[in-house]
């Protein structure tokens, strides 16, 4: 026993050092590392930055945020509740994301190993692949703003466990109470919770019992998420003003288009959510699924039965979340379109690694030589993580440094010569975020909602350009989350980089209802040839060596 505990000390010791070994460049090359682009540096990290110096952290409810799309509402952006937000607003950007990263990974770690060796794997025997499937957890390439969303469900879950076996103590209450601080109800706990609903009634069906202490449990962890969460509440029941999701469309896919998508998601996993378990934990799972059916034990491994039907479910229930058959209730229940039910996809990291670390286990039971390929697959998954390091699968990507470009834009802004409050900016090539960081007032923006009117105002400006390009139409009419100048010639394509031979040859822009909602100055990372053509007169062009933009400064006439 006394060894046993030396072991899983030291393989406890060991991973944490592996944590912070993957969380190195972080810390050492800050502004100069390479991290995600893609809802990171192109939207949440600009975001906390102007929350943090708008004044507005502590806004009523309907105060507004003036620096986008001239006010943008303060409830847009993150809960004065979330830690997150606090880290931005006391460190340098670069700090607060290493900071939050070891949060998030450690949280990953020690839930997983609490919840395996608690609940999954209840024997000191499994010790390696408690610790083993835990760090690779923690490993994965989450979504960096969505903090403990999906790598905090495992801790949740061990508290939760613990109560509804009569087991709970303070600190499983500790815990329910402390991850709504730095997690969100939308990006995982909505869905997380809701499944533990369904597992209370699952339980009182069965002739369990009423279990009042887990229904309990779970109405207390709700009711923390409603306070910290009290402006997205507010937002959704409260607000009668239009926003850009009333018009988020997404029961779109045809029947096999689904049936692919289904398929697409359960082998590759999602952007948001990304567990990179297609190459490792996919044939293992599928083997230990052979063992067990057959030598028929489905009911020693009921356990693993489940999490491996559940997880070709949700993968399901993702890609059909888009078919088209869901229209006629999408019409009836517009709550539908508003809200995204596909995100119980969410839950597939919890499942997939819980899944993981039993398939091994399942794989071990059966002689000397598979033990061993179970902990070879084991160690094979964290160096399948650790090559999946930012600094690794971002390395083409612009630094930190380099995107946000803060030397070029201060050139700008002393060119200009203005109060940039005295006028507005909006981008062509370049993500809007990037002069947002700096301090720019901009009519274009990437937000999770902002007020419809403004989006339909907005659409006068570029209605010629997405009339000449369906996808850019559709993307911007049937969502607009992102309030971008779209061009026809560009489609999709909004980061381009200095280094690029493009130009703009037929932009129409309508530049008079540009200069009605305050447009003065136009940043466009690429030369527009017929400029005169829509009143628009070459100020300047900027470039750095610490930059990856060159900025063509368009002026209205």
């Amino acid at each position: 026993m006394v060894n046993d505990t030396k072991k899983s000390s030291r393989l406890i010791i060991f991973a944490l050092l592996i944590i912070a070994l993957y969380l190195s460049p972080l810390f050492i090359l800050q502004e100069n590392a390479h991290i995600r682009v893609h809802d990171n540096l192109d939207s949440n990290l600009a975001w906390y930055k102007v929350l943090a110096r708008s004044g507005k952290m502590f806004g009523d409810v309907n105060a507004v945020i003036p620096q986008m799309i001239n006010g943008v509402p303060r409830n847009t952006f993150g809960t004065e509740f979330s830690i997150i937000v606090w880290l931005y607003a006391l460190f340098p950007t670069m700090i607060a994301y290493g900071i939050s990263q070891a949060i998030t990974r450690v949280s990953a770690f020690i839930g997983m190993y609490l919840l395996l060796k608690k609940h999954f794997l209840p024997n000191e025997k499994w010790i390696f692949l408690q610790v083993g499937t835990a760090l690779a957890f923690a490993l994965t390439p989450f979504w960096p703003s969505g903090m403990l969303s999906t790598l905090g469900m495992p801790l949740a879950l061990w508290a939760f466990l613990n109560i509804r076996n009569g087991e709970g103590t303070k600190k499983d209450y500790l815990v329910l109470a402390l991850l709504p601080f730095y997690a969100s109800i939308v990006l995982g706990f909505f869905f997380f919770l809701s499944a533990m609903g369904i597992f209370w009634l699952v339980d009182v069906i069965r002739g369990k019992g009423w279990n009042l202490r887990f229904l309990f449990s779970i109405a207390f962890m709700t009711m923390i998420f409603m306070i910290v969460e009290y402006r997205l509440v507010y937002s959704f029941l409260f607000s009668t003003e239009l926003n850009s999701r009333d018009e988020y469309f997404h029961a779109y896919l045809p029947f096999w288009r689904a049936v692919r998508l289904t398929f697409k998601n359960y082998v590759f996993g999602h952007t948001h959510v990304m567990t990179v378990h297609g190459l490792f934990i996919l044939p293992i799972t599928l083997i230990a699924f052979y063992f067990v059916f057959s030598k028929k034990q489905w009911k020693q491994e009921k356990l693993f039965v489940f999490l491996f039907t559940l997880n070709f479910f949700l993968s399901l229930w993702y890609a059909f979340w888009f078919y088209k058959g869901w229209l006629p209730l999408t019409k009836k229940f517009h709550f539908m379109d508003t809200f995204n039910f596909a995100r119980f996809h969410f839950l597939r990291p919890l499942v997939i690694y819980a899944s993981f670390a039993l398939a091994l286990r399942i794989l071990w039971q059966q002689g000397l030589s598979w033990a061993r390929t179970a902990q070879c697959f084991a160690i094979l998954q964290i160096l399948l993580l650790f090559l999946f390091n930012d600094e690794i699968i971002y390395q083409k990507k612009p630094t930190v440094r380099e995107f946000y470009a803060e030397e070029l834009f201060s050139e700008i802004k002393e060119h200009i010569g203005q109060d940039p409050e005295n006028y507005r900016v909006a981008s062509i090539g370049i993500h809007p975020a990037v002069p947002q960081y700096n301090g720019f007032y901009t009519l274009d923006t990437y937000n999770n909602f902002y007020p419809l009117t403004y989006k339909h105002r907005f659409r006068k400006m570029i209605e010629s350009e997405l009339a000449k390009n369906k996808t850019i139409r559709k993307y911007f009419d049937q969502w607009g989350g992102r309030c971008y100048i779209f061009t026809a010639e560009l489609g999709k394509k909004y980061m381009i980089k200095k280094d690029s031979k493009r130009k703009l040859k037929n932009l129409e822009l309508n530049t008079t209802v540009f200069k009605e909602m305050g447009g003065q100055f136009i940043l466009s990372a690429l030369p527009i040839t017929n400029a005169e053509e829509i009143h628009l007169t070459l100020d300047k062009v900027f470039e750095s060596k610490n930059s990856v933009w060159k900025i063509y400064l368009y002026k209205t006439m």
